[in-house]
């Protein structure tokens, strides 16, 4: 991993580089929101911002995409190419970095690459920033407060200036020519222990850190804190709609109006919906609340671990703000401490 040191008002110059040749996407305000979306300048940039609304997933899986074409008269199927634009996505947190590359583990990385996935996340590069997590973040639980990989530059907050990871020559052609980059000293990388201490320091001290959770997750399946945690839950979605990592999706042909042509087309779908395990007959496999909240979490906490040797959440905290009930993987970890105290009375 090569590191250099910018000033940080030179940042505007490394972001109308990019714009020259990609589209631009990073954070900007949105009433009192803060959301992923194209730029036009780089002060509209809010790189300050604590969790976006939304996750920059939709820029590799979109809510919805034409996968093909088809003509009913003429019993016709036409591929259906999109034009997809070199892009970068500018100011990703660490947790979002590593949402994305779970995602590549189930659609780039697999024994089956998804062709739609793979030309999206190969036209992107992705720029991430340092951040101070908010009341809701717990992704230190999860060893995702640090991006390892999967970015093309990070950028670390030292004060003044940043401490920048570079890991794609791209990237680093890109940073060279449009700012002066120069080798961190011994004072930029005192400054880099403070900024990590700071952030580290910062996470919520009431979130319970629990050692072994996918086996906390076996041990109680059955426990009847998943009826009334499944019971309070809405349908609404939203813990889907939300999360940078959740990749379940539903195809569905579209007609045009005339009855004739139309596209068929992914689009996301969730797990805590009633219809999503029902199959043909009316059988529902998991018909109620309790059944479809305990699969979501046995999901990100243990079958994906099993699979991929990752959580499946990264701890964004997204899903705390989104959901009104309180169904959240925090309150799963409260369930496991208090289980715990119970067994050590």
């Amino acid at each position: 991993m090569l590191y250099r040191v910018i000033d940080a008002a030179e940042l505007p110059l490394l972001v109308a580089a990019f714009m020259e040749s990609y589209e631009v996407v990073a954070p900007v305000r949105t009433g009192k929101c803060y959301n992923f979306a194209r730029i036009e300048d780089a002060g509209d940039i809010e790189l300050g911002y604590d969790t976006t609304v939304i996750a920059p997933k939709k820029y590799v899986l979109p809510s919805a995409e034409t996968l093909l074409e088809f003509d009913a008269k003429e019993n016709g199927v036409t591929d259906y190419i999109a034009e997809i634009a070199p892009r970068v996505i500018f100011g990703a947190h660490a947790c979002d970095i590593n949402a994305i590359n779970r995602l590549d583990l189930v659609f780039k990385d697999g024994p089956y690459p998804d062709p739609y996935y793979t030309a999206r996340r190969k036209a992107t590069l992705i720029v991430g920033i340092s951040c101070t997590p908010s009341k809701n973040c717990f992704c230190h639980l999860w060893d995702s407060d640090e991006a390892r990989f999967g970015y093309d530059l990070f950028l670390q907050d030292i004060g003044g200036r940043y401490l920048v990871s570079i890991s794609s020559v791209e990237a680093a052609n890109i940073l060279e020519a449009s700012c002066d980059p120069r080798v961190a000293t011994d004072e930029d990388r005192i400054s880099f222990r403070h900024a990590t201490r700071r952030r580290q320091e910062a996470f919520n001290p009431d979130i319970p850190h629990i050692q072994e959770v996918a086996m906390l997750m076996d041990a109680f399946h059955k426990d009847p804190f998943w009826e009334e945690l499944g019971g309070r839950c809405l349908s609404c979605t939203a813990c889907s709609a939300v999360c940078p990592t959740c990749y379940c999706f539903d195809i569905r042909d579209v007609l045009d109006p005339d009855g004739k042509t139309g596209r068929r087309e992914r689009v996301w779908d969730s797990c805590t919906a009633p219809q999503f395990a029902e199959v043909a007959g009316g059988h529902n496999f998991r018909a109620n609340g309790r059944g479809r909240v305990r699969h979501r979490m046995y999901h990100k906490l243990n079958g994906f671990l099993a699979n991929y040797n990752h959580m499946l959440c990264v701890g964004c905290g997204r899903c705390v703000t989104a959901c009104k009930a309180r169904i959240n993987p925090i309150e799963v970890l409260r369930f496991f401490e208090q289980k715990g105290a119970e067994d050590g009375e």
